[in-house]
């Protein structure tokens, strides 16, 4: 339930210029899904909401903002400072990192959200992406590749 809530939180926020709790909790109350003021407060600190300028000048609920690589700037970060290597073993990738930096890593590069990322196992120093597909592994090595050379 969380997770479709907040799903549809980050929806309706790129859809519509949402300025306020109270709005936001109106238009998911229309999609069925009713909540209260303190869940919502809870969601938007969750999701690391932030207000900006609309481009009518007024406040509106926006999502992080992420970088190229689909991840946040620290995420990036933290990604290309701990990396060493990544080798593809068919729907398995090992990615090797700085020793102790590779639970930070995986947590990068689960925040890529792709969906042919099964999960992310990490040791101190390797950590093992199980992918859904061959291909699915070549993107996400793609993806790194792209991040850790900018």
């Amino acid at each position: 339930m969380k997770s479709k809530r907040q799903a549809k939180i980050l929806e309706l926020i790129s859809q519509q210029d949402i300025e306020t709790q109270e709005e936001l909790a109106a238009k998911l109350a229309e999609a069925g899904l009713h909540v209260t003021q303190a869940t919502i407060s809870r969601d938007i600190r969750e999701l690391k909401l932030s207000k900006v300028n609309s481009h009518a000048g007024r406040q509106k609920y926006a999502a992080m903002v992420v970088s190229d690589g689909g991840i946040s700037d620290k995420l990036s970060r933290v990604l290309k400072e701990g990396f060493v290597s990544c080798t593809d073993a068919s729907h398995l990738i090992v990615v090797r990192t700085m020793p102790g930096m590779a639970m930070a890593v995986a947590a990068a590069i689960d925040s890529m959200d792709l969906p042919g990322l099964a999960g992310c196992v990490p040791g101190d120093d390797t950590i093992i992406c199980a992918l859904r597909s061959d291909e699915d592994a070549a993107a996400l090595m793609s993806r790194i590749d792209r991040i850790v050379r900018n």
